[in-house]
């Protein structure tokens, strides 16, 4: 079994090309399958993906917001209107400036006469997804045609000038044809929100509500590593769906979100960027406790919490008890101060005074016992006297 060819170290991928493989129209979802693919092959590999300026508006409208948003982090490179050769120029020369290979089923005949080194092993490879298996990548070598003729004709000196070595370089008149003026705005240019509105949410509108009423920027959450793109990676927390960006995981950021995280995963992620109109959710990995930030949360709440409890004056307003004021007003009950006005009895000073009468009692008994010791002496008749 021959060795492998040596991974390529920088590879431009020629997007359009290859998102339209076997298809009429392009597919991001293609594109973005191959790539995820071929980093998977050639894991050291430097990816660059280009794609012309008109396949914003070629693909899947549902597939919008996605490649919105990869243009805006620099993750697929359009190139500038009016490029010539629709783009393909653009993908070769940041190869020949760079060095790198072409991943691309093109065999751009029109610059054979300008890029020799297309023809060098290695340059340009192919790829093509097979049913069963899924992206299988091989070395390849451009096809010749009439076009490539007619274009290295074209590259080589003028007999008629004398003196002049140098090869002048030509393209052919179907390559210098201008690329079509978009009607809209170009997919890379900054939209207007009504746009992003438009398309597509990331999440659905219940769960989405629910997560942002719990957690907002700066929180810190738990997701699981669904699955990866060429450029970031998907992530689960509950019910919504997070997006982690590459730009995001480092500086430089790493070639592949797989360097970083792996399927399944579970990541402690701070919030970043709540995007409404979307419905989408941008995280960065982080070092902070989610109990920290829960315990801190806790105590703010708890606060919160206990102030409504003193305004809870509803029970102070349930004076219903002081309205009983009825209970009050029954103040007969007070105006029977005449028992109080009975002080006759603290007058009755006479219960006092009754004392002597106690001692009359005592002198009485004396006097009454007197005569029973009378009565030992002599019997006394006297009786009848008092009669």
């Amino acid at each position: 079994m021959p060795p492998k060819p040596a991974a390529p170290k920088h590879v431009i991928v020629d997007g359009s090309n290859i998102a339209t493989e076997g298809r009429s129209k392009p597919s991001l979802k293609q594109l973005n399958d191959a790539v995820m693919a071929f980093i998977q092959d050639h894991p050291k590999a430097v990816i660059t993906v280009i794609v012309d300026a008109t396949f914003g508006h070629r693909i899947d409208p549902k597939e919008a917001t996605a490649f919105d948003k990869a243009v805006e982090h620099n993750e697929l490179v359009t190139p500038p209107a009016g490029t010539v050769g629709r783009g393909d120029g653009f993908v070769l020369s940041i190869a020949q400036k760079v060095g790198a290979s072409i991943l691309s089923n093109d065999s751009y005949q029109e610059f054979h006469g300008q890029y020799e080194w297309l023809f060098d092993e290695g340059r340009l490879i192919g790829g093509k997804p097979v049913p069963n298996v899924g992206w299988v990548f091989v070395n390849r070598t451009p096809v010749r045609g009439e076009k490539s003729r007619r274009a290295i004709r074209e590259s080589l000196p003028a007999t008629d000038k004398p003196g002049r070595g140098v090869a002048k370089v030509k393209v052919s008149a179907e390559a210098m044809k201008p690329m079509p003026v978009p009607k809209s705005l170009p997919p890379g240019a900054k939209l207007p929100a009504k746009k992003v509105e438009s398309s597509k949410s990331v999440n659905d509108i219940l769960p989405f509500l629910q997560f942002v009423e719990k957690n907002t920027v700066g929180s810190v959450v738990i997701g699981v590593v669904e699955s990866y793109s060429s450029h970031g990676a998907y992530v689960t927390i509950g019910d919504v769906r997070g997006y982690v960006p590459l730009r995001l995981l480092g500086s430089p950021p790493p070639r592949s979100a797989r360097e970083v995280m792996q399927l399944g995963e579970s990541v402690t992620l701070e919030i970043v960027e709540i995007i409404a109109g979307r419905r989408s959710i941008d995280l960065v990995p982080t070092t902070k406790s989610v109990s920290e930030v829960g315990t801190k949360s806790k105590k703010k709440t708890v606060g919160k919490k206990a102030a409504p409890a003193k305004k809870v004056v509803p029970v102070k307003k349930a004076v219903a008890v002081k309205k009983a004021a009825p209970a009050k007003k029954a103040t007969p009950a007070k105006k029977a101060a005449p028992v109080k006005k009975v002080t006759p009895f603290k007058k009755a000073t006479p219960v006092k005074k009754a004392a002597p009468a106690k001692k009359a009692v005592a002198k009485k008994i004396a006097t009454k016992a007197a005569p029973k010791k009378v009565s030992a002496k002599t019997p006394v008749k006297a009786a009848p006297r008092r009669k």
